[in-house]
């Protein structure tokens, strides 16, 4: 039995001793509820008076716990009177008992609830310990009852029983070829974390199926079963990425912090007593390569990356937004470890200053949002992306929110070259279009010089610009290809120069470079006013021909 299964049952254990009259367990996994009560109520170490177990639902009535059924006891009413006429030491699970509480479009049958709160002084003062646990997939509780249910927070599953579960696989079927050592299972069951057990078994039965074997690849089977689960919440968006930290072009001091954090939240990290990450806030000139790295984390981590859309939090009705927000982090936990990834994070908080006459809907969905930053448990890593960071609320911002905040200005000459690099080889696959261009250092210093001020994302629009002028004359790529699309680009430096020197003054003594430290010290952070004067300079003053 896991350390987590153990909690649960002295938890539930309390409640039984302390005689709360009726327990109500929401969860999707009945089975394995069924299964802990069961446990619990036979132990006499976490309950000192042995139980009968009786199970109820609409189709049979109750059974006792060799599965015989009770007569006449499918009604509600005669159930509710069995439990009343009882002498025995006995737990009562109602499963699906919720539907007479009221939902959808039927109405709440008063009568069963009235019912119910009858039997309350037969639950509480008779001379027998009984209980009531109502177990069904939704939490509805009715008005009349609020102060006579307690809440049991059933947890899912923990590493330790996945991992029982995935060893139960595989001792049933000798004939499976298993690829995985001791960490790679572990690997794999910290992968399926977040779903019910039955889920768990589905995803590594069906890794099976598909593969033959169970293996490293495995993992993108469990993802796919995760996906699934937020697929059904309409609010986060599973995002599929094969980009690998190699993929993005300098931001070297970035990367490496996130390197360093790499299985922070594994048992090893454990042993160091190191809490798991919270997250970082990446800030800086659009087009750098922000989204880029939120992308890449998720190779790099072996983690689902979750998107969280705030245009899909707010809604028209009343308090719907706000239980958007809780339930699209309750997923996020749900599916953890993951990587929670909130883009152009200030677009979404713009009316938390009440500028936007919400009704305060924004300040209480930014509460909701910064409450469970400060209090979560769960190893849900939030990347969030600004490009205006003065628009964000200060609270955001202060130490503990976020682990560090980083800045990312116009890339170096080095990082420069690296993107360059990246795109030509990348386009450059075919022997005919490439025939003409050698991707050597020379080019790349030279590419490199001519894109002063240039952002990344310009950068490689500069390459297939390029690529279109060699297509349209049906020639292979030349050189001179990509210095006309760069002479032909406007960078964000020259338009938004305003902008960009600001935002580098607030980040100069509130954020840390994404820039590695080397290369900052052979890199003059030129003005965006001097940037644009040479590049003005640079072309002659003539207008652009596109």
């Amino acid at each position: 039995m896991t350390a987590c299964s153990q909690k649960a049952m002295k938890q539930l254990s309390n409640l039984l001793r302390a005689r709360f009259p009726y327990i109500y367990i929401p969860t999707w996994e009945e089975e394995r509820a069924v299964d802990m009560i069961q446990q619990t109520v036979a132990d006499e170490s976490y309950i000192r008076t042995v139980r009968k177990v009786y199970q109820w639902s609409q189709s049979g009535g109750f059974t006792d716990e060799e599965g015989k059924k009770i007569a006449s006891t499918s009604t509600p009413a005669q159930a509710i009177e069995f439990i009343c006429k009882c002498t025995e030491n006995a737990v009562f699970i109602l499963k699906d008992f919720h539907v007479y509480f009221g939902v959808g479009h039927r109405p709440a049958d008063f009568e069963v609830i009235r019912r119910l709160r009858d039997a309350l002084p037969d639950l509480k003062f008779a001379e027998s310990m009984k209980n009531v646990i109502f177990i069904s997939p939704s939490l509805n509780i009715p008005d009349d009852m609020q102060k006579e249910i307690s809440i049991f927070e059933f947890p899912l599953p923990s590493e330790e029983e996945i991992r029982e579960k995935l060893e139960e696989i595989i001792e049933e079927n000798p004939s499976l070829q298993v690829y995985l050592d001791q960490e790679g299972k572990a690997q794999l069951a910290r992968a399926a974390v977040g779903l019910t057990l039955q889920e768990a078994e589905n995803a590594f039965s069906r890794a099976i199926v598909s593969r033959g074997c169970l293996d490293t690849e495995s993992l993108q089977t469990i993802f796919e079963e995760k996906n699934q689960v937020i697929k059904k919440t309409g609010i986060l968006e599973f995002i599929r990425s094969d980009l690998q930290a190699d993929d993005i072009g300098g931001l070297e001091n970035l990367k490496k912090w996130l390197s360093k954090r790499n299985r922070s939240w594994t048992e090893t990290a454990k042993k160091y007593n190191i809490p798991a990450p919270k997250g970082v806030l990446i800030t800086g000139v659009p087009g750098c390569g922000k989204s880029l790295t939120a992308k890449a984390m998720s190779a790099m981590w072996t983690l689902p990356l979750l998107k969280l859309d705030f245009g899909k939090i707010f809604s028209g009705l009343v308090g719907s937004s706000e239980e958007n927000m809780r339930r699209a982090l309750s997923t996020a936990e749900a599916v953890a470890p993951s990587i929670l990834w909130v883009d152009e994070i200030e677009k979404g908080l713009g009316g938390v200053n009440g500028v936007n006459g919400d009704s305060g809907t924004s300040t209480r969905v930014f509460g909701t949002f910064l409450t469970w930053m400060q209090e979560k448990q769960s190893p849900v890593f939030v990347v969030a992306t600004a490009n205006n960071i003065q628009n964000l609320p200060p609270e955001l911002l202060r130490k503990g929110r976020f682990d560090e905040i980083f800045f990312v200005d116009l890339p170096t000459k080095r990082e420069r070259k690296e993107i360059f690099q990246l795109h030509l080889k990348k386009r450059l696959n075919n022997d005919y279009i490439g025939s003409r261009i050698q991707i050597n250092n020379d080019l790349l210093e030279r590419l490199a010089l001519e894109t002063e001020g240039f952002v990344g994302a310009e950068i490689e629009q500069a390459v297939v610009s390029a690529l279109y002028e060699a297509f349209f004359n049906s020639r292979p790529l030349l050189e001179e290809d990509l210095e006309y699309a760069i002479r032909s680009t406007v960078p964000l430096s020259v338009t938004q120069a305003e902008s960009i020197r600001a935002l580098r003054q607030w980040a100069n003594v509130r954020a840390v470079a994404a820039t590695a430290k080397e290369d900052l010290e052979n890199y003059e952070k030129s003005d965006p006013e001097e940037t644009e004067n040479d590049i003005r300079k640079s072309r002659g003053g003539r207008s652009l021909d596109f």
